[in-house]
């Protein structure tokens, strides 16, 4: 009797254990293999992905009746339900999707980085390959029509709007402060390592209602969901060095990039025009980890930190000892994100990102201590009808607390900031009438709870597919912004700045030959206007300023024309005023070129194993106002020119030899002019010419990587 109760429970258990083994193999229409399929079973864990040969397998302990659930980017989803033991060795064929493939574009304004795109204008190898950006990738961004060449600057200036007006998001969560901090005509940099980007989507109009809180331009980070391989990355440099090492394991992994930057020995070795007390040092560590379910659920968290010191003194007519500029950055980014499959056509995302910078500022004799504490929430569900419908909403919540401390012997000490909470919400819909035409309606409703104001942006799209290479497409929309900390720390009466923006586009996209032209008409209303040279604590402030921008942007890229070569050229006309900050009449703002022309060339050389480029930067000449001639921004600038050069030579598979040098002729670009304050004898304003730290720049770097298929190299991220 024992014997046969201990039998009995054992099949019992078995029972309860036993699992179904599934299997198949998934192709499209025309037989071909599809790898990398999602195949899962609806209601559980259980899946797996498909691989090079589209085949699948996978045991799960479900019974009964299941549906079977596959997806695959580009081709329709497929389902198929039955009992568990009907699924083995199935033979499944995907339907390529209306959507997809040859199918009409809804991307008006927007220029897409990465290997998913459908159409790439720049590959993430472009990206910091091209030679006047010198491995930043915002500088290879500014090779791109719509942008404006601003050189001592150096951050994204789009389509006649201020570089405050663009907004960067990574994995769709924003980035507070995104540049490195520096001096007068010292460009920025971005803070973070282009290895960690899978792809990048940059719209300079015209962008999804998800995106807010930005006037003219929006910039998409996506990071990488899987690395490849492990690897180990070291990087030493004329201006510092850096390591990275990545971590992968069955469902997570872990990267982190580390460098140091110390630019005392360059200007030793290389006097500028500045003197530097302290020269540039900075440090920054990053940490990405990624973790996958079975059911393709992927959870990213991103870490940065950064410290950058920096002490000058720079020559200004009206200081017989020059003007002495001191700054201790702090900044802390947390980005997190999730992304879930929520049964059949439903997809979940949501994130957070916090910030904290930190400056302790000395401009002249003052000191300044401020603080920003910044935060973004975000839930967003998408949800596909069919194969003609689908439609995405979702919620966010950003929060500001600010604060300042100006110590000054002649003025006082003062503390001032502001606290800023902007709740909004945001839908819109895709709809494909067919591979030829289709359409994209929004909206999003902002509340300002610091003025408990509420605000409709409505945004809209059409596309029209008008050959089997050629589109047409019109955007519309409205932008909302809140004023720069610039003004909200004096002053928090004034209201939203804001934008609306007419684009008209027509893209070619034949083989490796991308043609695009596109014309637009942007205006803006209650911008901030103040009444002092400076924004201070004692300025009138109003939001009755307004403006306009107006332009054609042209762009031409050739990868296949010329074996071994590949290049790109971009024009942007533009026509721009504005009656804001403390302009006493509508003009053309100083950072505005009405004519900019990039040309990006890239070249292999087999035989000596190296890749060489070269890009040359034009810029129409920018307003600046003369004192001793009558009216308001009446002069203009020459035209700035810069030719740069870079050379990658690969000393075998994994170790690399990197030169680059901006400007190689040296052109003396001149920004614009100082005068003095005071007339002279002569009854003469004196001036001075804004010029760069330095005319040029050169950068010298060895790169080796340690992998596992002792193959991969560093020449991606260069």
């Amino acid at each position: 009797m024992r014997v046969l109760l201990v039998l009995s429970l054992l099949l019992f258990g078995t029972q309860i254990i036993a699992q179904h083994q599934i299997s198949g193999a998934i192709k499209g229409q025309r037989g071909l293999p599809i790898t990398g399929a999602n195949v899962y079973i609806v209601g559980s864990y259980d899946g797996a992905t498909t691989n090079l040969e589209g085949k699948f397998s996978f045991s799960t302990s479900e019974t009964g009746i299941k549906t079977l659930y596959v997806s695959f980017l580009s081709f329709e989803d497929y389902s198929l339900t039955a009992n568990l033991s009907e699924f083995k060795n199935l033979e499944i064929k995907l339907k390529e999707d209306v959507n997809m493939l040859d199918a009409v574009m809804l991307s008006t304004g927007t220029f897409e980085a990465g290997e998913n795109s459908r159409v790439t204008a720049l590959k993430p190898l472009d990206v910091v390959t091209t030679a006047s950006a010198l491995g930043d990738f915002l500088g290879a961004l500014q090779t791109l029509p719509g942008t404006s060449t601003v050189g001592e600057d150096g951050r994204l200036f789009i389509r006649g709007g201020g570089a405050d007006e663009t907004q960067i998001f990574i994995d769709g969560m924003r980035v507070f402060a995104p540049y490195t901090p520096t001096a007068n005509n010292i460009p920025t940099r971005g803070r973070f390592s282009p290895f960690l980007f899978k792809g990048i989507s940059f719209s300079t109009g015209g962008y999804s209602a998800e995106y807010g809180q930005a006037l003219s331009g929006v910039l998409k980070l996506n990071t990488i969901d899987e690395p490849d391989q492990e690897k180990t990355e070291v990087s030493l440099m004329t201006v510092g060095l850096g390591v990275g090492n990545t971590q992968k394991w069955d469902k997570s992994s872990l990267s982190i990039n580390t460098n140091y930057t110390n630019l005392a020995p360059y200007t030793e070795a290389l006097p500028n025009r500045n003197e530097w007390l302290s020269p540039i040092q900075s440090m920054n560590g990053e940490i990405i980890y990624r973790y996958k379910t079975n059911n393709s659920d992927i959870l990213k968290l991103y870490g940065g930190y950064s410290y950058t010191d920096l002490d000058l003194i720079q020559q200004n007519i009206n200081f017989e000892e020059g003007f002495r500029f001191a700054n201790e950055n702090r900044n802390l980014y947390i980005n997190g994100s999730y992304k879930s499959f929520l049964g059949k056509s439903w997809i979940l995302n949501t994130g957070f990102s916090l910030s904290n910078d930190n400056n302790k500022l000395q401009v002249g004799e003052d000191l300044i201590d401020n603080n920003d504490n910044s935060a973004h929430l975000k839930i967003k569900l998408r949800k596909r009808i069919n194969n003609n419908f689908e439609f995405n909403f979702g919620s966010e919540y950003f929060i500001t607390d600010f604060d300042e401390n100006f110590e000054s012997n002649l003025l006082g000490n003062f503390d001032y900031g502001f606290q800023s909470n902007i709740s909004a919400g945001f839908g819109e819909v895709d709809i494909f009438f067919s591979k030829k035409l289709a359409m994209n309606l929004g909206g999003r409703i902002d509340h300002y709870e610091l003025w408990n104001q509420t605000l409709f942006s409505p945004r809209g799209s059409i596309a029209y597919k008008s050959g089997e290479f050629s589109q047409f497409s019109f955007a519309y929309g409205k932008f909302f912004q809140n004023p720069s900390a610039d003004f909200l720390k004096f002053n928090d009466t004034i209201t939203a700045e804001n934008a609306s923006h007419f684009i008209a586009n027509f893209q070619y996209v034949k083989s490796k030959k991308i043609f695009r032209v596109e014309a637009y008409h942007k205006t803006y209303a209650d911008l901030v206007k103040f009444d002092t040279e400076f924004p201070t604590f004692t300025s009138s402030y109003n939001s009755t300023g307004s403006g306009y921008a107006s332009g054609v942007d042209l762009f031409w890229r050739d990868n296949e024309s010329f074996k071994n070569l590949e290049y790109w050229a971009s024009y942007s006309y533009l026509d721009t005023e504005r009656d804001y900050r403390n302009f006493l009449e509508k003009a053309r703002p100083a950072f505005a070129s009405e004519h900019n022309l990039s040309l990006v060339a890239k070249y292999w050389i087999e035989d000596w194993k190296s890749q060489l480029g070269f890009s040359h930067v034009f810029a129409s000449g920018r307003n600046y106002t003369d004192p001793n001639s009558n009216g308001f921004l009446n002069r203009e600038t020459k035209n700035f020119n810069s030719l740069s050069f870079n050379w990658a030579y690969l000393i075998d598979k994994q170790k690399i030899l990197y030169f680059a040098v901006s400007n190689v002729l040296g052109t003396r670009n001149i920004f614009g002019y100082n005068y003095a304050n005071e007339m002279d004898m002569s009854g003469v304003f004196q001036r001075e010419a804004i010029l760069p730290n330095t005319d040029q720049f050169f950068f010298v770097g060895f790169f080796w990587t340690l992998s596992d298929d002792k193959k991969s190299n560093q020449l991606n991220n260069l």
